[in-house]
């Protein structure tokens, strides 16, 4: 299982885009597998990572994720390519939905029949980052004879944030894998990875990627940071899809759902993913203070 940092969510919200560049190229020479930024509402993370990839040169580095509804899918399939030229073929596009409060409430967009917007989606989207000449007439989109091409061709893993089992079948059968967020480890080793695996296989393709984000803080305060992750990450209690995942797992709020405790007790959870199946692990330092960030760091950087 590779480990890799979650950009700018929690432990940094503040960051400038220096701050960003310059905290990559500190995680590349700390070892770390990836970094990888949420698409909310600051900078594009597409745009940024390209600016990072100029600036490092292992380091993989991935949207997690870019919604799809504000975009058209050769527009992303346009600037995705761009990016993986930038960053020597090192970027992976996380997709997802968003949520229907978002899209509906705060763009004005009709979020009616999710699956299928996605499934579409993908239709153009996944054949245009392949170098394919795109003919594709559905509901939601028309796409007649177009085709990007680029230097060099570059490739670029694609993941959809995937909860639901319809959405989870779409993922395995047409994308490289998932990304997941609030999402445990009890419910991603009987839902999320049994569903996705059995449409990858069922579809031919190979074993999906299972990327997998959660807050973690090393630290002897356990129960203190908790209550502060619970309050920092309130919002993704009250998101309906995510409510759905830590209902799955049991547990109350995003507190419950993040790995806190000392080194042994985090070095525990990490290997409880990885025996399931998590292929990528993506840490998001929710410290309450300086010294337990850099402790969850410098952790996290001996696991890599």
């Amino acid at each position: 299982m590779k480990i890799g940092l979650m950009a700018a969510v929690t432990d940094a919200p503040d960051a400038t885009l220096d701050d960003l560049i310059n905290d990559a190229v500190k995680a590349e020479a700390e070892g770390f597998a990836s970094l990888w930024m949420a698409n909310i509402f600051g900078l594009d993370a597409i745009s940024t990572l390209a600016m990072i990839g100029r600036e490092t040169k292992t380091l993989q580095l991935g949207t997690a994720v870019t919604p799809t509804y504000p975009r058209h899918p050769t527009a992303l399939a346009q600037q995705a390519l761009t990016t993986a030229v930038a960053c020597q073929n090192r970027f992976n596009l996380g997709i997802g939905l968003s949520h229907q409060v978002v899209i509906e409430s705060m763009f004005g967009l009709s979020y009616d029949k999710p699956a299928r917007h996605m499934r579409e989606y993908l239709s153009v989207l996944m054949p245009l980052l392949a170098g394919e000449t795109v003919q594709f007439s559905g509901t939601q989109y028309q796409v007649n004879q177009v085709k990007l091409t680029l230097p060099g061709q570059p490739r670029v893993p694609t993941l959809v944030a995937a909860l639901g089992p319809l959405m989870l079948k779409i993922a395995g059968a047409m994308a490289d894998g998932t990304i997941t967020w609030m999402t445990g480890e009890r419910t991603l080793d009987s839902h999320i990875i049994p569903h996705i695996s059995a449409s990858a296989e069922e579809a031919g393709r190979g074993a999906p990627r299972i990327v997998a984000g959660f807050p973690i803080v090393v630290t002897k305060a356990a129960e203190e940071t908790r209550a502060a992750i619970d309050a920092s990450l309130a919002i993704y209690g009250t998101l309906p899809s995510y409510r759905a995942m830590l209902d799955k797992e049991g547990l109350n709020g995003p507190g419950d759902l993040a790995l806190v405790g000392d080194e042994g007790e985090v070095r525990n959870q990490l290997d409880r993913l990885r025996a399931i199946g998590v292929t990528d692990f993506t840490a998001a330092i929710a410290a309450t203070n300086p010294e337990d960030g850099l402790r969850t760091r410098e952790f996290l950087a001996s696991e890599c």
